[in-house]
């Protein structure tokens, strides 16, 4: 009788615990990969999730899965409960993500299972990780493919469903929310990983100390891939033959990883600083390395085109007035490529207005009139700007005095203004000496009679 072929998981836990063993786990995956929960009993957190009497744990018993959106932070399970849930039904999965795939990808997917729905009588589970990156046009293309049955939705969004997901798509979807982690549940997964042999870091024998598993569970900060990822750093700078993991050596590996940023932490502003401070500082190369650094972060693309909207008009300006157009055209382009082809637009516009001639101007001229504003209060509109519509708006004398530009040569009367009376002779507008605003500073000085400054 021939022997038993061991399952492909047994063959890779085999694999691996030999690595592990041979010293070798630099040519094995990640540990957040190797520790990923192969069943829902593996899985920390989430308790109000998959409780035996949850919508979860239910639908799962009946192999009766609604389509769900999987809405939560990095590193809570979102991916993991996806294909956790894949293993619980008789539903082929097909996992798919929307950073790295389109719609030409996505329209094979929903071919075959097509093709296994008509010839196997077999549903297909779509698991679509990071969906919010496909813009509302793209996501219509799922709905008449979970109105007629060919897939299960599953998609994950660390962004919040009500925004980022189409109305649409959402109605026919049930949304479940995950959470941070716990540092209970970081400590208990830590100590799995740790102790190990096959598919963690047991082999080692080595003693993670409780202090040492406090602060992983704490720097993590509710994300499981980034608590076994600090884990793994910090196992590399132990050396053979000790026997102990401490505080000392966490904190070691921790100044020297590098770590994505969630949008809601300081690293996101300060990276979000630095793309500013490098388009306004004429640098294109530092630009489109900090955009990059966004972008492949998660960041929504959105946020970082309304950045460079506003970075259109305050920092450009008048100095080179396409630089707002160029910002709001590649806000409409993405809006209709969504990722990965929308990332040209964004690219191609960060670097316009990094190169582009920079004013100041417009803040200066609207904060100095805030100031006047704030100054006097509300001083009264000179009688010759009123509009005089009625009989007794001309009785009071609203109106007069008040000459019409275009009868004017160049469509300027010279020595005319148009502030309160108290106000005559402030200048609020300054044009700046880059690009167009040379040019318009130029032209106001000689209108007002004074040279450029």
């Amino acid at each position: 009788m021939s022997k038993r072929r061991p399952p492909a998981g047994d063959a890779q836990t085999h694999l691996l615990a030999s690595a592990v063993a041979k010293g070798k786990l630099g040519d094995a995956p990640p540990l957040a990969e190797r520790m990923r929960p192969r069943a829902l009993g593996e899985m920390v957190g989430q308790r109000h999730l998959l409780g035996a009497d949850q919508l979860l744990a239910r639908a799962l018993e009946r192999d009766e899965l609604p389509s769900l959106i999987l809405w939560g932070p990095p590193g809570c399970g979102k991916t993991t409960l996806a294909h956790v849930i894949a293993q619980r039904t008789r539903a082929a999965f097909a996992p798919f993500s929307a950073v790295l795939g389109g719609l030409p990808e996505l329209r094979e997917l929903i071919a075959a299972a097509k093709e296994r729905r008509r010839y196997e009588g077999r549903r297909t589970l779509l698991f679509v990780d990071e969906i919010h990156r496909f813009n509302k046009a793209q996501q219509d293309a799922f709905l008449p493919h979970l109105e007629d049955g060919t897939v299960t939705l599953v998609g994950a969004t660390t962004e919040n469903p009500s925004f980022s997901i189409n109305a649409a798509v959402l109605s026919r979807c049930r949304v479940l929310r995950l959470e941070p982690l716990s540092p209970t549940d970081l400590v208990a997964l830590l100590e799995r990983a740790a102790s190990d042999a096959e598919r963690g870091l047991g082999a080692r024998a080595l003693r993670v100390t409780p202090e040492a598993l406090a602060l992983l569970a704490r720097t993590a900060d509710g994300d499981a891939r980034r608590a076994l990822g600090l884990l793994e750093a910090s196992l590399a700078l132990v050396a053979p033959g000790e026997e102990e993991l401490d505080v000392a050596t966490v904190e070691r590996a921790g100044e020297s990883r590098t770590l994505l940023f969630d949008k809601s932490g300081d690293e996101h502003y300060n990276v979000t600083s630095a793309l500013i401070k490098s388009m306004r500082g004429s640098d294109p190369d530092a630009a489109i390395y900090w955009l990059m650094r966004l972008l492949d972060a998660g960041d929504d693309p959105l946020f970082v085109l309304r950045r460079l909207i506003i970075f259109a008009s305050e920092d450009v300006g008048n100095a080179d007035p396409r630089a707002l157009g160029v910002a709001t055209d590649a806000d409409a382009a993405f809006r209709r490529l969504g990722m990965p082809e929308g990332l040209y637009p964004i690219a191609q516009a960060c670097l316009y207005l990094a190169s582009c001639p920079k004013s100041n101007s417009v803040g200066q001229a609207f904060t100095r009139a805030r100031a006047l504003i704030e100054a006097h209060g509300a001083l009264p509109v000179p009688k010759k700007l009123r509009n005089p519509t009625t009989r007794l708006a001309r009785e009071q004398g609203w109106g007069e005095g008040y000459r019409y530009a275009h009868d004017y040569p160049e469509h300027v009367v010279t020595g005319e203004s148009y502030l309160p009376e108290a106000l005559t002779g402030e200048r609020l507008y300054e044009p700046g000496s880059q690009g167009l605003e040379q040019q318009i500073a130029e032209r106001l000085a000689r209108l007002r009679g004074r040279p450029p400054r």
